[in-house]
Protein backbone atom coordinates (compact mmCIF):
# COMPACT_ATOMS: atom_id res chain seq x y z
CA UNK A 1 0.00 0.00 0.00
CA UNK A 2 1.58 3.68 -1.19
CA UNK A 3 1.55 6.00 1.93
CA UNK A 4 -0.55 8.85 1.76
CA UNK A 5 0.40 12.70 0.87
CA UNK A 6 -0.75 15.37 2.94
CA UNK A 7 1.03 18.49 0.01
CA UNK A 8 -0.63 21.95 0.66
CA UNK A 9 0.49 24.29 -2.44
CA UNK A 10 -0.22 27.68 -2.82
CA UNK A 11 -1.88 29.27 -5.37
CA UNK A 12 -3.78 27.69 -8.78
CA UNK A 13 -0.50 26.85 -9.67
CA UNK A 14 0.09 24.67 -7.16
CA UNK A 15 -1.31 20.82 -8.68
CA UNK A 16 1.92 21.34 -10.85
CA UNK A 17 4.05 18.88 -8.78
CA UNK A 18 5.36 16.13 -11.10
CA UNK A 19 7.79 18.04 -12.94
CA UNK A 20 10.88 16.37 -11.36
CA UNK A 21 9.27 12.61 -11.99
CA UNK A 22 10.38 10.50 -15.08
CA UNK A 23 6.89 10.95 -17.20
CA UNK A 24 5.51 6.92 -16.84
CA UNK A 25 6.19 7.49 -12.92
CA UNK A 26 4.54 10.64 -13.24
CA UNK A 27 1.59 9.25 -14.93
CA UNK A 28 1.37 6.25 -12.89
CA UNK A 29 1.42 8.38 -9.46
CA UNK A 30 -1.40 10.74 -11.06
CA UNK A 31 -3.22 7.62 -11.60
CA UNK A 32 -3.57 6.52 -8.02
CA UNK A 33 -3.71 10.00 -6.18
CA UNK A 34 -7.26 12.04 -5.36
CA UNK A 35 -6.33 15.97 -5.46
CA UNK A 36 -8.39 17.98 -3.63
CA UNK A 37 -8.76 21.79 -4.33
CA UNK A 38 -9.50 23.72 -1.59
CA UNK A 39 -10.73 27.39 -2.99
CA UNK A 40 -11.50 29.93 -0.60
CA UNK A 41 -11.37 33.18 0.59
CA UNK A 42 -7.17 33.45 2.38
CA UNK A 43 -7.34 37.40 2.53
CA UNK A 44 -10.23 39.02 2.64
CA UNK A 45 -14.37 39.44 4.44
CA UNK A 46 -14.47 35.77 4.87
CA UNK A 47 -10.85 34.77 5.66
CA UNK A 48 -11.52 34.41 9.48
CA UNK A 49 -14.83 31.92 8.97
CA UNK A 50 -12.90 29.53 6.89
CA UNK A 51 -9.55 30.54 5.13
CA UNK A 52 -6.74 28.73 6.21
CA UNK A 53 -8.48 27.09 9.00
CA UNK A 54 -10.77 25.35 6.23
CA UNK A 55 -7.68 23.96 4.83
CA UNK A 56 -6.20 22.36 7.78
CA UNK A 57 -9.65 20.95 9.02
CA UNK A 58 -9.33 19.49 5.25
CA UNK A 59 -5.73 18.00 5.76
CA UNK A 60 -6.91 16.52 9.40
CA UNK A 61 -9.35 14.84 7.43
CA UNK A 62 -7.28 13.40 5.24
CA UNK A 63 -4.87 12.79 7.93
CA UNK A 64 -8.05 10.79 9.69
CA UNK A 65 -8.57 8.61 6.64
CA UNK A 66 -5.14 7.76 6.43
CA UNK A 67 -3.20 5.03 4.43
CA UNK A 68 -6.11 3.57 2.36
CA UNK A 69 -3.98 2.42 -1.13
CA UNK A 70 -3.90 5.94 -2.79
CA UNK A 71 -1.88 8.75 -2.68
CA UNK A 72 -4.21 12.63 -1.40
CA UNK A 73 -3.23 15.85 -2.15
CA UNK A 74 -4.47 19.25 -1.41
CA UNK A 75 -3.77 22.36 -2.77
CA UNK A 76 -5.24 25.50 -2.11
CA UNK A 77 -5.86 29.09 -3.93
CA UNK A 78 -7.48 32.14 -2.99
CA UNK A 79 -10.49 33.28 -4.77
CA UNK A 80 -10.45 36.80 -3.69
CA UNK A 81 -14.38 37.07 -3.60
CA UNK A 82 -14.50 37.29 -7.11
CA UNK A 83 -16.15 35.16 -9.89
CA UNK A 84 -13.93 35.11 -12.78
CA UNK A 85 -10.79 34.19 -10.17
CA UNK A 86 -12.93 31.69 -9.19
CA UNK A 87 -14.04 29.90 -12.62
CA UNK A 88 -10.41 30.72 -13.76
CA UNK A 89 -8.81 28.69 -10.95
CA UNK A 90 -11.54 26.09 -11.04
CA UNK A 91 -11.51 25.18 -14.79
CA UNK A 92 -7.54 25.00 -14.59
CA UNK A 93 -7.78 22.39 -11.75
CA UNK A 94 -9.96 20.36 -13.40
CA UNK A 95 -7.90 20.64 -16.46
CA UNK A 96 -5.12 19.81 -14.57
CA UNK A 97 -6.52 17.00 -12.80
CA UNK A 98 -7.82 17.98 -10.01
CA UNK A 99 -10.70 15.23 -8.70
CA UNK A 100 -12.71 17.63 -6.10
CA UNK A 101 -12.87 21.41 -5.80
CA UNK A 102 -14.51 21.77 -1.80
CA UNK A 103 -15.50 25.11 0.37
CA UNK A 104 -16.13 28.20 -2.31
CA UNK A 105 -17.65 30.66 -0.25
CA UNK A 106 -19.20 33.88 -1.72
CA UNK A 107 -22.59 33.01 -3.64
CA UNK A 108 -21.44 34.52 -6.59
CA UNK A 109 -18.21 32.35 -7.15
CA UNK A 110 -20.26 29.05 -5.78
CA UNK A 111 -22.68 28.93 -8.63
CA UNK A 112 -20.29 30.11 -11.03
CA UNK A 113 -17.86 27.31 -10.06
CA UNK A 114 -21.07 25.03 -9.90
CA UNK A 115 -21.51 25.39 -13.75
CA UNK A 116 -17.53 25.06 -14.24
CA UNK A 117 -18.02 21.47 -12.75
CA UNK A 118 -20.79 20.33 -14.12
CA UNK A 119 -19.10 21.47 -17.68
CA UNK A 120 -15.85 19.08 -16.61
CA UNK A 121 -18.00 16.27 -15.30
CA UNK A 122 -16.04 16.98 -11.96
CA UNK A 123 -16.73 16.78 -8.67
CA UNK A 124 -17.56 19.90 -6.14
CA UNK A 125 -18.96 20.04 -2.51
CA UNK A 126 -19.71 23.58 -1.65
CA UNK A 127 -19.20 24.13 2.33
CA UNK A 128 -18.91 27.71 1.99
CA UNK A 129 -21.90 29.89 0.17
CA UNK A 130 -25.17 29.83 1.24
CA UNK A 131 -27.06 30.50 -1.04
CA UNK A 132 -29.78 27.96 -1.43
CA UNK A 133 -30.77 28.15 -5.22
CA UNK A 134 -27.28 25.79 -5.06
CA UNK A 135 -29.76 22.70 -4.02
CA UNK A 136 -32.77 24.70 -5.92
CA UNK A 137 -32.90 25.81 -9.47
CA UNK A 138 -29.10 25.77 -10.17
CA UNK A 139 -28.96 22.32 -8.55
CA UNK A 140 -26.39 19.80 -10.58
CA UNK A 141 -25.18 16.39 -10.43
CA UNK A 142 -22.03 16.95 -9.81
CA UNK A 143 -22.28 19.14 -7.04
CA UNK A 144 -23.48 18.68 -3.04
CA UNK A 145 -24.18 21.34 -0.51
CA UNK A 146 -22.57 20.74 2.39
CA UNK A 147 -23.83 21.84 5.89
CA UNK A 148 -25.74 25.40 5.23
CA UNK A 149 -28.31 27.36 3.21
CA UNK A 150 -29.77 30.51 3.39
CA UNK A 151 -33.24 28.06 3.70
CA UNK A 152 -32.53 26.95 6.91
CA UNK A 153 -30.64 30.66 8.46
CA UNK A 154 -34.18 32.30 7.82
CA UNK A 155 -36.30 29.64 9.08
CA UNK A 156 -33.98 29.01 12.48
CA UNK A 157 -32.72 32.94 13.20
CA UNK A 158 -35.27 34.64 11.37
CA UNK A 159 -38.66 32.96 12.73
CA UNK A 160 -36.96 32.98 16.42
CA UNK A 161 -37.03 36.66 16.16
CA UNK A 162 -40.42 36.89 14.40
CA UNK A 163 -42.26 34.34 17.17
CA UNK A 164 -40.36 36.75 19.61
CA UNK A 165 -42.46 40.02 18.55
CA UNK A 166 -40.07 40.81 15.59
CA UNK A 167 -42.77 41.55 13.43
CA UNK A 168 -41.88 43.94 11.12
CA UNK A 169 -38.31 44.07 9.58
CA UNK A 170 -35.64 45.61 7.60
CA UNK A 171 -32.70 44.14 5.86
CA UNK A 172 -29.50 45.58 5.73
CA UNK A 173 -28.21 43.48 2.30
CA UNK A 174 -24.86 42.90 0.62
CA UNK A 175 -25.16 43.22 -3.00
CA UNK A 176 -24.51 39.20 -4.33
CA UNK A 177 -26.12 36.32 -5.09
CA UNK A 178 -25.89 35.30 -0.62
CA UNK A 179 -27.33 38.21 0.80
CA UNK A 180 -29.65 38.75 -2.02
CA UNK A 181 -30.86 34.77 -1.75
CA UNK A 182 -30.85 35.36 2.37
CA UNK A 183 -33.18 38.57 2.23
CA UNK A 184 -35.44 36.33 -0.13
CA UNK A 185 -35.99 33.43 2.01
CA UNK A 186 -35.73 35.55 5.32
CA UNK A 187 -38.42 37.49 4.11
CA UNK A 188 -40.85 34.74 3.29
CA UNK A 189 -40.63 33.76 6.69
CA UNK A 190 -41.48 37.35 7.94
CA UNK A 191 -44.20 37.32 5.59
CA UNK A 192 -45.70 33.65 6.20
CA UNK A 193 -45.66 34.36 9.83
CA UNK A 194 -47.74 38.15 9.65
CA UNK A 195 -44.99 40.32 9.64
CA UNK A 196 -43.99 42.66 7.24
CA UNK A 197 -40.85 44.14 5.79
CA UNK A 198 -40.95 47.70 5.89
CA UNK A 199 -37.88 48.03 3.59
CA UNK A 200 -34.19 47.10 2.54
CA UNK A 201 -30.59 48.69 1.36
CA UNK A 202 -28.06 47.32 -0.74
CA UNK A 203 -24.64 47.77 -0.61
CA UNK A 204 -21.52 47.23 -2.56
CA UNK A 205 -19.86 44.04 -1.73
CA UNK A 206 -16.64 43.29 -1.00
CA UNK A 207 -16.44 47.21 -1.05
CA UNK A 208 -18.16 48.32 1.75
CA UNK A 209 -16.69 48.81 5.71
CA UNK A 210 -18.45 51.77 6.46
CA UNK A 211 -22.64 50.88 7.58
CA UNK A 212 -23.49 54.06 9.20
CA UNK A 213 -25.74 55.48 6.50
CA UNK A 214 -27.51 51.68 5.93
CA UNK A 215 -28.18 51.76 9.71
CA UNK A 216 -29.80 55.27 9.64
CA UNK A 217 -32.14 54.48 6.91
CA UNK A 218 -32.67 50.86 9.04
CA UNK A 219 -33.18 52.96 12.36
CA UNK A 220 -35.69 55.63 9.87
CA UNK A 221 -38.16 52.81 8.79
CA UNK A 222 -39.06 52.12 12.67
CA UNK A 223 -38.48 48.29 12.07
CA UNK A 224 -38.92 46.25 15.41
CA UNK A 225 -36.06 44.31 13.86
CA UNK A 226 -32.76 45.12 11.86
CA UNK A 227 -31.66 41.87 9.30
CA UNK A 228 -28.40 41.23 8.54
CA UNK A 229 -28.26 39.96 5.46
CA UNK A 230 -24.39 39.65 5.05
CA UNK A 231 -21.61 37.45 6.56
CA UNK A 232 -17.86 38.00 7.95
CA UNK A 233 -16.01 41.08 8.66
CA UNK A 234 -19.75 42.79 6.83
CA UNK A 235 -21.92 41.69 9.95
CA UNK A 236 -18.80 42.48 12.30
CA UNK A 237 -18.44 45.85 11.04
CA UNK A 238 -22.77 45.96 11.04
CA UNK A 239 -22.78 45.13 14.79
CA UNK A 240 -19.93 47.33 16.25
CA UNK A 241 -20.93 50.18 14.29
CA UNK A 242 -25.14 49.69 15.45
CA UNK A 243 -23.63 49.58 19.58
CA UNK A 244 -21.78 52.55 18.45
CA UNK A 245 -24.75 54.24 17.20
CA UNK A 246 -26.94 52.92 20.43
CA UNK A 247 -29.32 51.88 17.98
CA UNK A 248 -29.72 48.65 20.13
CA UNK A 249 -30.56 50.80 23.59
CA UNK A 250 -33.31 52.06 21.80
CA UNK A 251 -35.59 48.55 21.50
CA UNK A 252 -34.43 47.81 18.13
CA UNK A 253 -32.79 43.86 17.42
CA UNK A 254 -29.97 42.73 15.23
CA UNK A 255 -31.14 39.66 13.75
CA UNK A 256 -27.33 38.16 12.49
CA UNK A 257 -28.78 36.40 10.10
CA UNK A 258 -25.63 34.60 9.19
CA UNK A 259 -22.56 34.73 11.77
CA UNK A 260 -20.30 32.06 12.94
CA UNK A 261 -18.13 31.69 16.11
CA UNK A 262 -15.08 33.51 15.25
CA UNK A 263 -17.34 36.82 14.67
CA UNK A 264 -18.13 36.43 17.92
CA UNK A 265 -14.92 36.65 19.20
CA UNK A 266 -13.90 39.57 16.75
CA UNK A 267 -16.67 41.51 18.41
CA UNK A 268 -16.28 40.19 22.45
CA UNK A 269 -19.46 39.35 24.42
CA UNK A 270 -19.94 43.04 25.75
CA UNK A 271 -21.15 44.09 22.08
CA UNK A 272 -22.28 40.88 21.52
CA UNK A 273 -23.94 39.21 24.27
CA UNK A 274 -27.93 38.41 23.52
CA UNK A 275 -27.43 37.92 19.66
CA UNK A 276 -29.20 35.08 18.41
CA UNK A 277 -27.67 33.30 15.63
CA UNK A 278 -27.46 29.97 14.10
CA UNK A 279 -24.99 26.94 13.39
CA UNK A 280 -25.18 23.63 13.14
CA UNK A 281 -21.72 22.61 14.62
CA UNK A 282 -20.28 23.98 17.75
CA UNK A 283 -17.33 22.59 19.23
CA UNK A 284 -19.21 22.19 23.00
CA UNK A 285 -22.38 20.77 21.58
CA UNK A 286 -21.48 16.97 22.70
CA UNK A 287 -18.58 14.40 23.70
CA UNK A 288 -18.32 13.96 19.99
CA UNK A 289 -17.47 17.83 18.93
CA UNK A 290 -15.63 18.34 21.79
CA UNK A 291 -13.72 15.21 20.64
CA UNK A 292 -13.08 16.21 17.08
CA UNK A 293 -11.98 19.57 18.44
CA UNK A 294 -9.59 18.74 20.62
CA UNK A 295 -8.06 16.57 17.78
CA UNK A 296 -8.13 19.68 15.59
CA UNK A 297 -6.49 21.85 18.28
CA UNK A 298 -2.94 21.53 17.07
CA UNK A 299 -3.46 22.58 13.51
CA UNK A 300 -5.74 25.48 14.86
CA UNK A 301 -3.53 26.47 18.10
CA UNK A 302 -5.87 28.86 19.81
CA UNK A 303 -9.10 29.37 17.32
CA UNK A 304 -11.89 27.02 17.73
CA UNK A 305 -13.36 25.37 14.61
CA UNK A 306 -17.34 26.87 13.29
CA UNK A 307 -19.57 25.21 11.34
CA UNK A 308 -17.85 26.65 7.84
CA UNK A 309 -14.62 25.57 8.66
CA UNK A 310 -15.34 21.84 10.14
CA UNK A 311 -17.57 21.56 7.47
CA UNK A 312 -14.35 21.02 5.25
CA UNK A 313 -13.22 18.21 7.57
CA UNK A 314 -16.80 16.27 7.36
CA UNK A 315 -17.03 16.70 3.44
CA UNK A 316 -13.43 15.84 2.71
CA UNK A 317 -14.07 12.48 5.06
CA UNK A 318 -17.09 11.54 3.37
CA UNK A 319 -15.56 12.40 -0.26
CA UNK A 320 -12.52 9.76 0.42
CA UNK A 321 -14.92 7.43 2.03
CA UNK A 322 -16.83 7.20 -1.39
CA UNK A 323 -12.89 7.16 -3.32
CA UNK A 324 -12.52 4.08 -1.49
CA UNK A 325 -15.79 2.44 -1.71
CA UNK A 326 -16.20 2.60 -5.94
CA UNK A 327 -12.54 2.66 -6.47
CA UNK A 328 -9.89 5.53 -7.52
CA UNK A 329 -9.74 4.08 -10.98
CA UNK A 330 -13.77 4.73 -11.53
CA UNK A 331 -13.60 7.57 -9.40
CA UNK A 332 -11.79 9.56 -12.02
CA UNK A 333 -14.10 8.45 -14.99
CA UNK A 334 -16.88 10.44 -13.61
CA UNK A 335 -17.63 13.47 -11.22
CA UNK A 336 -21.20 12.17 -11.39
CA UNK A 337 -21.08 8.73 -10.47
CA UNK A 338 -18.39 10.08 -6.80
CA UNK A 339 -21.40 12.35 -6.03
CA UNK A 340 -24.56 9.37 -6.87
CA UNK A 341 -21.76 7.32 -4.85
CA UNK A 342 -21.43 9.73 -1.66
CA UNK A 343 -25.60 10.44 -1.96
CA UNK A 344 -25.98 6.42 -1.29
CA UNK A 345 -23.80 6.08 1.69
CA UNK A 346 -24.91 7.33 4.91
CA UNK A 347 -22.49 10.40 6.53
CA UNK A 348 -21.32 10.07 9.63
CA UNK A 349 -18.63 11.97 11.79
CA UNK A 350 -18.05 13.65 15.27
CA UNK A 351 -18.57 17.47 13.78
CA UNK A 352 -22.29 16.90 12.34
CA UNK A 353 -22.91 13.13 13.29
CA UNK A 354 -25.15 11.01 11.54
CA UNK A 355 -26.64 12.29 8.33
CA UNK A 356 -27.99 11.63 4.35
CA UNK A 357 -27.58 13.50 1.54
CA UNK A 358 -30.87 14.05 -0.63
CA UNK A 359 -31.06 13.54 -4.32
CA UNK A 360 -31.05 17.86 -4.97
CA UNK A 361 -27.53 17.71 -3.17
CA UNK A 362 -28.57 18.91 0.26
CA UNK A 363 -26.52 17.22 2.37
CA UNK A 364 -29.04 17.23 5.87
CA UNK A 365 -27.80 17.90 8.91
CA UNK A 366 -29.60 19.70 12.76
CA UNK A 367 -29.78 23.78 12.82
CA UNK A 368 -28.90 24.85 16.41
CA UNK A 369 -30.29 28.23 17.44
CA UNK A 370 -27.89 30.12 20.00
CA UNK A 371 -27.59 33.04 22.15
CA UNK A 372 -24.32 34.43 22.58
CA UNK A 373 -23.36 34.26 26.41
CA UNK A 374 -23.31 37.42 29.18
CA UNK A 375 -19.40 38.06 29.88
CA UNK A 376 -20.82 36.85 33.19
CA UNK A 377 -22.06 33.64 31.95
CA UNK A 378 -18.81 32.71 29.87
CA UNK A 379 -16.81 30.09 32.28
CA UNK A 380 -13.29 30.27 29.58
CA UNK A 381 -12.27 31.54 26.47
CA UNK A 382 -14.64 30.16 23.38
CA UNK A 383 -17.27 29.25 25.74
CA UNK A 384 -19.50 31.83 23.87
CA UNK A 385 -23.35 30.03 22.86
CA UNK A 386 -26.16 28.82 25.03
CA UNK A 387 -28.57 26.59 23.05
CA UNK A 388 -31.71 27.83 22.65
CA UNK A 389 -33.16 25.41 19.98
CA UNK A 390 -32.49 22.79 18.13
CA UNK A 391 -34.81 21.59 14.69
CA UNK A 392 -33.89 18.53 13.28
CA UNK A 393 -32.22 17.61 10.39
CA UNK A 394 -35.47 16.39 8.44
CA UNK A 395 -36.78 19.84 9.33
CA UNK A 396 -33.94 22.13 8.75
CA UNK A 397 -33.91 22.39 5.40
CA UNK A 398 -36.14 23.43 2.52
CA UNK A 399 -38.65 20.22 1.46
CA UNK A 400 -37.19 18.25 -1.36
CA UNK A 401 -40.39 18.73 -3.56
CA UNK A 402 -40.32 23.16 -3.18
CA UNK A 403 -36.54 23.72 -4.32
CA UNK A 404 -37.65 23.18 -8.04
CA UNK A 405 -34.30 21.31 -8.46
CA UNK A 406 -34.01 19.57 -11.99
CA UNK A 407 -32.58 16.30 -10.40
CA UNK A 408 -35.89 15.82 -8.58
CA UNK A 409 -38.72 14.13 -10.00
CA UNK A 410 -41.97 15.51 -9.44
Amino acid sequence: MTTTRRTILAGAAGTAALGGLPFRSARAQAANTIRIGVLNDQSGTYRDISGPYGVECTRQAVQEFGNQGFNVEVIVADHQNRPDVGVNIARQWYDQGVDLVLDVPTSSVGLAVNTVAREKNKAYINTGSATSDLTGTACSPNTIHWMYDTYMLAKSTGGAMVRAGGDSWFFITADYAFGHALERDTSTFVRNAGGRVLGSVKYPFPATSDFSSFLVQAQASRAKVIGLANAGADTINSVKQAAEFGITRRGVKLAALLMFLPDVHALGLQTAQGLILTESFYWDLNDRTRAVTTRLQPRLRDIKPNMASIANYSAALHYLKAIKDMGITASKLSGIEVINRMKAMPCDDDAFGAGTIRPDGRKLCPSYLFEVKTPAESRAPWDYYKLVQTTPAEEAFRPLAEGNCPLVRS
